[in-house]
This record gives C-alpha cells, structure tokens and sequence, in this order.
C-alpha cells in the first residue's frame, strides 16, 4: 500500500498558505483588483476595488489566493499580486482630526475628510500615526478602519 502524503494541519487563526494571522490587514496594491466568487479566474468577478491603497481585511486564503472585505464587508477571492503588506486605514467620521501627539488635548494639525485613505505610520493602543496628501499626525482609532483595536504598530 502506498504511503499518503502528510496533510499539513491548520492552526485556528493562522492562515494555512502563509502562516500569517487571519483576520489580518493588507492594502489593494493597484489601482483595480477583482473580488471573485471562488478562488479562480474561472469564478466569477462579484465585486472591483478602484481604490489604491484601500485597506481590506484578509478573513481566509486557498493557494494564491485571498478572501478580503473592505469596511462594508464586501468583496470576494482576490489574487494575492493584487495585494500589499503595507498598511493603510480608512478615514470613517467626517473631518478626522491629526493631532501632533497621540493625546485627545495635543494640537490638531490638520484634519481629513470620511473616505481619505492613509498610510499607517505607528499604532498604539488607542491612536495611530498615519500619512496622507503630505500631512502627518495622530488620530483616534475610533476614526479609521483598518487597524484592530489592540494592535501596535511600530
């Protein structure tokens, strides 16, 4: 009798093709990445991204492949070229305000508007340090997505 290959066990929480946590945060690599029904270019395409540097969420992986949501929970199997482990968020209330200190008193040294995607810079536990149209500063978690709640960036 033939011996069966080894299956590789999956651990919970930790992606199976890059041993990375799920869910985790990645950003859309170019300018459009389709979000397929399956993991194939034979499915079909359910949803495009048109955002580059949108952050999504990684929630499963198969081969070459990602499973990725954006805020709204929506999106599909995407290939893992179209994506990038650089860090962005997502601008969620109406005039975020970048502070130049990860305090609530600290000065507010410009502002963006709902819907501005940023490059993260650092995390704390309740303030990030992002990037974008050449401003720098500090801002609430509450006021981005893309990040976990905890997580710490450095």
């Amino acid at each position: 009798m033939p011996a069966r290959p080894a299956t590789r066990e999956c651990q919970p929480n930790i992606g199976c093709v890059t041993n990375l946590p799920l869910p985790r945060f990645v950003s859309l690599k170019g300018d459009e990445g389709n979000a397929r029904r399956g993991p194939g270019l034979t499915h079909r395409i359910d949803w495009v991204f048109t955002r580059p540097g949108m952050p999504l969420r990684v929630t499963a992986e198969y081969e070459n492949w990602r499973r990725v949501e954006d805020q709204d929970g929506a999106g599909g199997w995407v290939h893992y070229a179209l994506l990038s482990g650089v860090r962005s968020v997502l601008i969620t209330t109406d005039m975020a305000e970048f502070r130049d200190a990860p305090r609530a008193d600290a000065r507010v040294v410009a502002q963006a508007e709902m819907g501005v995607v940023a490059r993260v810079l650092q995390c704390q536990p309740e303030w990030c340090r992002i990037s974008s149209g050449g401003e720098r500063g500090w801002v609430q978690k509450s006021a981005i997505w893309g990040v976990d709640p905890a997580e710490i960036i450095d």
